[in-house]
């Protein structure tokens, strides 16, 4: 009678866990389909090489939105890239000093706090002083946002490493400099690359905190101390348009959006298996 009730559950567990795996499989599907059959037909050279269009008209592209949030997000990059790798090594060799437990704590509190949220707290500190959206609010917005994900990942990868490998540096005569450098960095440079992938492919999908930093640009622009167009607004905008080409732009868009950050994702779990 045990066996049959044990036989039993996991059967309902086995049964329910598939019927959702199908169920979500779906809706991923349902959704990667309507967004590729709106925007494919719109998909073409023009989308990268003019840019947003006024309304009531049937051509333009998306230039210089993708100009926008390629500026933005390197700018946030370079600014996330030497904070995150170096709080993350912090973290990983110094985890169970009384700072390391303080920094610990804000990363994973900035890593679950709603990007919008971030949005608004750049919004009150850098576009009220300055009096006026630009990249520059923009940039720090998406800095914000992938920081955190940058010193997880840096701390992860390097927690797995083996204490041998740090030892035997000082052992060698290696400061910690030179063994961070030399000896961890070389070690787990696949997996330290990754999560700098999945900060770009979160950033690049951002759009709340853009709508209170960079907010949007119809023109070209590529000044930091200006308001500026970005992908993920524009879409957001020309979705809720009456206009059709508008429409169609935002589904395009939407298209160019997921492949990218497919590609990203992809090639950051690749990078992930090859550092194990």
């Amino acid at each position: 009678m045990i066996y049959v009730k044990r036989n039993l559950k996991g059967v309902i567990w086995h049964s329910t866990a598939y019927i959702s795996f199908v169920f979500m499989l779906i809706i991923f599907i349902a959704i990667i389909y309507k967004v590729v059959a709106m925007g494919l037909p719109a998909l073409n050279l023009h989308l990268l090489t003019e840019s947003t269009p006024p309304p009531g008209v049937t051509y333009g592209g998306l230039l210089n939105a993708l100009v926008g949030s390629l500026l933005m997000v390197a700018c946030a990059l370079v600014l996330l890239i030497p904070i995150g790798l170096l709080t993350g090594t912090y973290l990983s060799l110094h985890k169970h000093e009384r700072l390391s437990k303080f920094l610990q704590f804000l990363n994973d509190s900035l890593l679950s706090i709603p990007s919008i949220i971030i949005g608004l707290f750049i919004y009150s500190i850098v576009v009220l002083t300055m009096g006026h959206f630009s990249a520059i609010a923009g940039a720090l917005a998406l800095a914000l946002v992938g920081l955190p994900i940058v010193i997880r990942g840096t701390q992860d990868v390097l927690t797995t490493l083996p204490p041998q490998l740090k030892e035997a540096g000082f052992a060698l005569g290696a400061g910690e400099v030179r063994v961070v450098l030399g000896i961890l960095y070389r070690s787990c440079k696949a997996g330290i690359l990754s999560s700098f992938f999945l900060a770009l492919a979160r950033m690049l999908g951002e759009t709340a905190p853009l709508l209170f930093t960079s907010l949007n640009n119809q023109f070209m622009s590529a000044s930091l101390t200006q308001p500026i167009a970005s992908l993920p607004v524009t879409i957001f905008q020309f979705a809720m348009s009456p206009d059709s080409n508008w429409q169609a732009l935002a589904f395009a868009g939407a298209v160019l959006l997921m492949i990218v950050i497919l590609v990203l994702s992809l090639l950051a779990r690749f990078l992930l298996a090859k550092n194990k």
